[in-house]
């Protein structure tokens, strides 16, 4: 499998590439990385060094493998933060390069807009890019849920919202969805959980809350996520696989009480969890 990742990446820390490569490498995928930052660390620190790569930048390294005449080969594109609009065309220009050649790859489209905690913090015409451009070319795709209301314009409290903001993005085109850090009216105080739909039908998977909120966490889950469903499971599936895998991990660094994931001190957690959490049929 071999899956071509265009996200930020940070040489301290875990997010963007920095958080998907080596989860993705630790389940065999070959993984492809076009970095669209290069920084010392992520922004949740007071200060960061760092270069910010532009959009030909960008289409120049993926012309550059395109040229080694690869892309028929790549099952997959995954893509995280966008910095600006120029950037998320050159992502869709990589994604047109590799379903030309492949039409059989599928591209996820991980929004990354922003959280409950933060509200929105990308740029202002980011969310539109995505609403209008990125997910009518994605497959799969991975909000959390408060990128889902801003999406859809819907309120994702109750189960029944929940599930018609999903059905939103189906009739958008997108096939498979996941939805991260979902808390609704039915969901425990010391519960999370993950809503997955597809054609195989729509999912919960509910997870103890853990004493963490941790960066990167949803660019590893999408990238898990992604891989499973590349590996031919069903939606249900892989976000069980992810969702042990992440829950695992996520312990480990709570246990620790580290401020980065410790993806390489529990990466047995990624291929071999030491809870498995099983996916609730929900239609």
């Amino acid at each position: 499998m071999n899956i071509l990742s265009i996200q930020s990446h940070v040489a301290y820390g875990h997010v963007g590439n920095s958080a998907a490569v080596f989860p993705l490498q630790r389940v065999g995928a070959e993984v492809w990385p076009v970095n669209t930052v290069q920084f010392s660390n992520h922004l949740g620190y007071d200060g960061w060094k760092g270069e910010v790569f532009s959009a030909a930048h960008i289409r120049d390294v993926v012309s550059g493998i395109e040229d080694r005449g690869v892309m028929t080969a790549c099952d997959g594109v995954l893509s995280g933060y966008m910095g600006s609009a120029a950037i998320g065309e050159a992502i869709l220009d990589a994604v047109a390069r590799v379903k030309r050649a492949n039409p059989a790859a599928r591209y996820c489209c991980d929004p990354v807009i922003g959280d409950d905690d933060s509200g929105i913090y990308v740029r202002d015409d980011i969310p539109d890019f995505i609403r209008t451009r990125a997910l009518r070319a994605a497959d799969v795709t991975c909000p959390n849920q408060f990128e889902l209301g801003v999406l859809t314009g819907l309120d994702t409290g109750t189960m029944d919202g929940m599930l018609a903001a999903v059905d939103f993005l189906h009739a958008m085109g997108v096939a498979t969805v996941l939805v991260t850090s979902a808390l609704i009216d039915d969901t425990p105080d010391d519960a999370i959980d993950m809503i997955a739909s597809g054609q195989d039908g729509q999912f919960r998977l509910r997870t103890p809350r853990l004493p963490i909120k941790i960066n990167g966490a949803g660019d590893t889950i999408a990238a898990l996520f992604f891989a499973h469903l590349l590996r031919g499971g069903g939606c249900g599936e892989a976000m069980a696989k992810a969702g042990s895998s992440l829950f695992g991990v996520l312990k480990a660094t709570a246990e620790r009480g580290a401020r980065e994931m410790l993806l390489v001190e529990a990466q047995e957690e990624l291929v071999k969890p030491a809870t498995l959490f099983e996916a609730e049929r929900l239609v």
